[in-house]
């Protein structure tokens, strides 16, 4: 090769490598952009969980350790002292089994009564949309509203509950304290059923109709369509149903507002059985003003809390089917 030649590959091998470099310097240009881009967008929400979520988690297991009573400036730091009290306290053993109890009864129908709903609205009815609309009217209203109105409804004296009850001959009924204040509770979380109705609705339009075809044409009754089609197609819907209805239920503070007292010192006038964990919580941190205590008890829900859902998730995963192509996992 003439010196020549040999000049003109060395020109040629340069310009290669640096169309290779530029190539590179572009894709490292767009890829850095992206980037911001998804860090400028993500930016509030990151913002917002370090400020909003992780910040007072870490400040209340920081109470957890003290005897901060929320206004006196003579606390001390006791270490695990508050946890080693909370594990011999009987009050919150009993008002976690009455909520562990509430959550194994209430997750359960309101999940029945939601897919009865939704199966029932995603029939060809006329005036489908009307009847969606009223039965998930009641989800929207505000929590302490609905409280209200069923303590008027079941108030003693004047509400349309023992109207009714008298009118039939029967004695009024002291609806808002024990045996019946558990009844009580247990139908303001189905009266807001429409929630779940919408979500397993969604799951339900979800599910292709050929597969339900296909089985009618086997001979399937529409029981055994529902119970080995649908219920199974369902599955993840209903998982979720399950997880986030456990959350919800361990964390309800709705006895308070249904006392004749609905206010902190309400608190002591809570029936027995319908004494939760939550309720127990809030009377340590406002009632008797133990930040440090209180803080200890939501920690450890905290720490249940993770450790059912991690028991749901593991005790579900050979029955939950999702509706997704093996291949697009790749």
């Amino acid at each position: 090769m003439s010196v020549g030649q040999m000049s003109a590959a060395r020109g040629a091998a340069r310009t290669e490598a640096g169309r290779v470099r530029s190539r590179e310097r572009r894709r490292s240009s767009v890829t850095a952009r992206r980037h911001r881009a998804f860090y400028l967008f993500t930016a509030p929400w990151i913002a917002g969980f370090l400020l909003l979520t992780v910040a007072p988690m870490a400040y209340a297991l920081w109470l957890s350790l003290t005897t901060f009573d929320g206004l006196s400036p003579r606390w001390r730091f006791v270490g695990l002292a508050n946890y080693r009290e909370l594990l011999g306290d009987a009050v919150t053993w009993q008002a976690l089994g009455r909520t562990g109890l509430f959550a194994v009864t209430s997750v359960p129908l309101s999940i029945l009564a939601g897919l009865a709903l939704a199966a029932l609205v995603n029939r060809p009815l006329k005036a489908r949309g009307l009847f969606r609309t009223l039965l998930y009217l009641p989800a929207v209203v505000p929590p302490v509203g609905a409280a209200l109105a069923f303590k008027w409804l079941f108030d003693q004296n004047s509400g349309a509950a023992n109207g009714v009850l008298t009118g039939l001959g029967f004695d009024a009924l002291n609806w808002l304290a024990d045996p019946y204040a558990r009844y009580v509770l247990l139908m303001t979380v189905l009266w807001a059923a429409g929630n779940v109705m919408i979500i397993s609705l969604a799951g339900l339009q979800d599910i292709p109709r050929e597969l339900l075809e296909a089985a009618r044409i086997d001979g399937a009754s529409a029981w055994r369509s529902f119970r080995s089609v649908t219920v199974p197609l369902l599955s993840p819907v209903l998982l979720f149903q399950t997880v986030t209805g456990v959350i919800a239920s361990v964390q309800t503070i709705m006895p308070l507002l249904l006392t004749p007292d609905g206010t902190t010192a309400g608190v002591t006038a809570i029936p027995q059985s319908t004494y939760l964990y939550m309720m127990h919580v809030f009377a340590e941190y406002f009632a008797l003003g133990r930040y440090g205590y209180a803080s200890a008890l939501l920690w450890v829900l905290f720490v249940l809390i993770l450790l059912v859902t991690a028991a749901v998730f593991r005790a579900t995963s050979g029955v939950v089917f999702y509706n997704v192509d093996p291949e697009a996992k790749k």
